[in-house]
């Protein structure tokens, strides 16, 4: 599949506001990720007037794909889970089929540099039930059945934490939550680690229990879709610019490389944005779907008294670090998810089967630990990252031709403990003004379907109004 290069074309596509609109009844969403793409299809799916103004010169935000000097690149690892249901169903009205955008994987890879060899574990339950049976029931020289033993009145316990007294589960570190129930240490390490550290990046004695459990609690009673599916294209490809297209045919405008400077505040009320351009755009309602500093940034210029923003002021982000590289051939016999618990990698997989078919070898990485990396030197990174992938065997690395470090401190709220009662509603106080991000409040956390019930959520806001 070809990449296509969507600097040149957002040039293309830096549309001016439609005149006819008249502002009192237009909405602004700033930022053309997830979170704005689906709270901008809803509206103008409902038939109202919604102009989408996008920072950089591509959409997708997280969930995008672009060329950095050279090398085709995307935000970050990213998987689609099956479980999801809002997401599929908004791109299903997009016109956008999920069974071309999507390879389903059937299973996942853990490796531990002590471990003699890599578990290898089922996930689809009605495809391949004997391979995800055997899967959990077997790799006992992963994983021996004591340290399984010692998971199962964790889980217990946590999930029913989780709906029992979710705010007290919050403040607790997931390692502390772990070590409370006896959980062993090598499960914590081979099977814990990776389904917090490899997903979201901070270390268990960091990550919320609440967020741990609230990320696999949705799939509870849809075990009959947990599954992964990886990309067939860059994520701006395959789904967010088809997804701005969407927006576009129903009357919609999307605007790339159009950045927001402020918002424009008059009596308490958001009457629109100014843009760097020193542009004035002025509209009935403003959703503010940026990254979560800057929208933190865009919400405080004006409203930093608001008490009922103090929490979401305090809510902290966290970096994020991704090594992603070409080579000759690839790096693992499959494209499926990987984690390296015990190293510097958190997940990873060869991409070249799949997300990036026009290479011989390709792989993404997230990197764990991103607060002691995010401002290393790009080569001290990259040799960190080889040396992890060597000590787990996958020698393959020191053929790559290429790579690029991906990364960035805007785009993560923080899962760590006592965040959860920080993140704010999509809804706000201040006329005129609304929020979309999955750092908002909604079951889903920081994922793709937590953005799309953000958009939504802030869709029906306005719609209501």
């Amino acid at each position: 599949m070809k990449h296509r290069n969507f600097h040149k074309e957002s040039e293309e596509n830096h549309l001016p506001q439609n005149p006819n609109v008249p502002s009192e009844e237009l909405t602004i969403v700033v930022g053309a990720g997830l979170a704005g793409l689906s709270c901008a299809f809803e509206l103008a799916e409902a038939g109202r007037s919604v102009l989408v103004l996008e920072a950089a010169p591509y959409v997708g935000g997280r969930t995008a794909n672009w060329n950095e000097n050279g090398m085709e690149v995307e935000s970050g690892f990213h998987k689609f889970i099956g479980y999801y249901t809002l997401l599929p169903e908004l791109l299903e009205r997009a016109g956008i089929d999920l069974n071309e955008m999507l390879f389903w994987e059937k299973s996942m890879e853990t490796r531990h540099p002590e471990s003699p060899e890599p578990g290898v574990f089922g996930l689809d339950v009605i495809r391949a039930p004997l391979k995800t049976v055997l899967g959990a029931l077997g790799n006992n020289s992963y994983l021996t059945p004591a340290d399984k033993a010692s998971l199962i009145p964790f889980f217990a316990a946590g999930f029913k934490d989780y709906v029992a007294r979710p705010e007290e589960l919050d403040e607790i570190p997931l390692k502390e939550y772990a070590e409370r129930h006896h959980v062993t240490e090598q499960a914590l390490e081979r099977i814990l680690e990776p389904l917090s550290s490899g997903i979201f990046f901070l270390p268990p004695e960091q990550y919320s229990s609440y967020a741990f459990f609230g990320l696999f609690a949705p799939g509870i009673p849809r075990l009959h879709k947990m599954r992964i599916g990886a990309f067939s294209g860059g994520m701006t490809d395959v789904m967010c610019r088809p997804l701005a297209d969407a927006i576009e045919r129903l009357g919609g405008t999307v605007r790339t490389s159009a950045p927001v400077k402020s918002l424009i505040v008059e009596q308490q009320t958001v009457r629109g944005v100014e843009l760097e351009s020193g542009e004035r755009l002025m509209s009935a309602n403003v959703v503010v779907a940026a990254n979560i500093r800057r929208s933190q940034k865009l919400v405080a210029e004006h409203f930093s008294a608001v008490s009922a923003f103090r929490p979401f002021f305090d809510l902290e982000a966290m970096p994020h670090v991704t090594a992603q590289f070409e080579l000759p051939a690839p790096l693992l016999p499959q494209d499926r998810t990987t984690f390296g618990p015990g190293t510097q990698l958190g997940s990873f997989g060869e991409q070249s089967r799949t997300t990036f078919r026009d290479k011989p070898g390709r792989t993404s990485i997230i990197l764990v630990d991103p607060d002691a990396l995010v401002d290393l030197p790009e080569e001290e990174v990259w040799q960190r990252t080889v040396d992890s992938l060597r000590e787990i065997g996958l020698e393959g690395v020191d053929s790559a031709t290429d790579y690029r470090i991906i990364r960035g401190d805007e785009n993560f709220y923080r899962l760590s403990a006592g965040s959860e009662k920080k993140r704010p509603k999509q809804v706000t106080p201040i006329p005129g003004l609304f929020l979309a991000g999955d750092y908002t409040k909604q079951p889903f956390l920081a994922t793709m379907e937590g953005a799309v019930i953000s958009g939504q959520r802030a869709a029906r806001g306005i719609l209501k109004t």
